[in-house]
């Protein structure tokens, strides 16, 4: 037979699927994908099954449903003044990572640069790469993941496409900075590039750090594809619904790469979504606050057993260094190692680079309940102490 495709056949399975069902067969806490482990709001789930029964569960528009797409226009200049056409300027996709491969396939042709940094989400180097064009890698650096000017500008050229970026950042729980959305933002201007901003941790930012979209800045909003997520903004992630808020000029493309793709998205579920995002904002307060109490709750559990935890802005995720603790393996190793032995799955940080990754990082989410985390820290314990306990004990010499 003739080959497969090249790309994907050298394309292991996520490793968050990876993971997920070596969790399930150890009967591991989950800390490793990036999914709560409740239900979201009542009402949301009341309206979408309500939606099912009123007899509209045919093709809907392409685009999106009118309720959803007058929803996501309005969210867009209620939190960041964002003055959005809702019928030509906002895309409805199946989820975040639809909207995506959607928002590359409406700019690339095969050959064309795209600016990723890293460490990054694990879809975007391989659909990168089947479109045919070519990835230029800049690299942040734990701690403080700080943005390397330099070498941003280093990767700008004449072929200069499009950069990927994501803030609030997967897996570092960056938020990076208006002087640091400034640079980026002089770049695009200047090498005539566009933005494809993966923003689904927009309302979850904690300790005053707040979520600035690039598409707000100063001439930005042409050149810009905004990606949004219900499913992270109200913790149902299954339901796959995401966004694209762009220049009417670039959402025509975008709807013709997701009219190739998937078409469209559950109308249901688009309908739950609209009356989502018009909640108080109370809503978005109290899910940055719960959120934040998570991971402290988890940093203070993973510190306390000697791991060094890594500051973060936003996101559902903690990176900490294990080092500390003597492990002999690398990241790989000890995600495997603690979710077989301990019972608690974290995903290795290296997953989330391309090549030459630091070897001694796991990535734990919090977007678990108080209960959950407990126990999580509890059993981590547990097996530190009975291993440190087996290296002390003197092994039995046959007499």
């Amino acid at each position: 037979m003739q080959p497969a495709n090249s790309l994907l056949a050298a394309t292991g399975t996520t490793i968050f699927t990876v993971m997920s069902a070596l969790a399930h067969r150890h009967q591991a806490i989950n800390l490793g994908q990036g999914f709560p482990d409740s239900e979201g709001p009542e009402d949301m789930l009341a309206a979408a099954a309500a939606a099912l029964m009123d007899g509209r569960n045919q093709y809907p528009l392409m685009t999106g449903v009118p309720e959803l797409r007058a929803a996501v226009a309005a969210v867009n200049a209620r939190f960041y003044g964002l003055d959005v056409d809702k019928d030509r300027e906002i895309v409805v996709t199946c989820g975040a990572t639809e909207a995506i491969a959607a928002c590359l396939m409406a700019v690339l042709d095969p050959g064309d640069e795209v600016v990723l940094i890293e460490p990054l989400y694990d879809t975007y180097l391989p659909v990168v790469k089947l479109l045919g064009a070519v990835p230029r890698l800049v690299r942040l650096v734990p701690p403080r993941w700080e943005l390397p000017r330099a070498e941003l500008a280093a990767a700008f050229g004449p072929r200069t496409k499009a950069i990927l970026f994501n803030t609030p950042m997967n897996p570092t729980g960056k938020v990076f900075t208006a002087a640091e959305l400034a640079f980026i933002a002089e770049l695009l201007q200047r090498h005539d590039a566009y933005a494809i901003c993966d923003e689904v941790y927009e309302h979850i930012t904690y300790d005053g750090w707040r979520h600035i979209p690039l598409m707000t800045l100063p001439g930005l909003f042409p050149r810009t594809m905004r990606i949004g997520s219900a499913g992270k903004t109200f913790a149902l992630t299954g339901w796959k619904v995401g966004y694209v808020t762009a220049p009417a000029e670039v959402a025509q493309y975008v709807a013709k790469a997701h009219q190739n793709l998937t078409f469209t998205t559950p109308p249901n579920l688009q309908r739950a979504v609209a009356m989502g995002l018009a909640k108080d904002d109370a809503y978005f307060a109290a899910l940055a606050s719960n959120l934040a109490a998570q991971r402290d709750r988890l940093a203070a559990g993973l510190t306390s057993l000697g791991m060094s935890v890594l500051p973060c802005r936003g996101s559902y995720f903690l990176i900490a260094d294990f080092s500390p603790l003597g492990f002999p393996g690398d990241d790989a190793a000890f995600c495997r190692h603690i979710t077989e032995a301990a019972g608690v799955a974290a995903i290795p940080v290296s997953a989330f680079y391309d090549s030459g990754a630091p070897g001694h990082y796991a990535r734990f989410a919090f977007c678990k309940r108080a209960s959950v985390l407990d126990e999580a820290v509890q059993r981590l314990a547990r097996h530190f102490r009975a291993e440190r306990a087996a290296k002390l004990t003197p092994a039995a010499r046959p007499a």
